[in-house]
């Protein structure tokens, strides 16, 4: 069974706020392809700024790995 898949906006590489980058992660294609599909649209229709910055507050970053995170304190 495979694990549910999900979408980050990962953290080294992105552009402005990592939204095609995104999406190129998670559907496994080049970002480059995404950031020129998206500003065509945007220049086309106008809608995709929109759409991009609504991308940006919904889509989280991905989490940090596990080896950068402090150590747990037990108080």
């Amino acid at each position: 069974m495979d694990a549910e898949r999900k979408i980050y906006r990962p953290r080294q590489e992105r552009m402005l706020g990592g939204v095609c980058a995104a999406f190129a992660k998670y559907f496994g294609i080049d970002p480059t392809l995404v950031r020129v599909a998206w500003t065509f649209f945007t220049c086309l229709g106008g809608c995709g700024l929109i759409l991009y910055l609504i991308c940006w507050i919904l889509i989280p970053n991905e989490p940090l790995p596990a080896a950068s995170l402090p150590p747990a304190t037990n108080a």
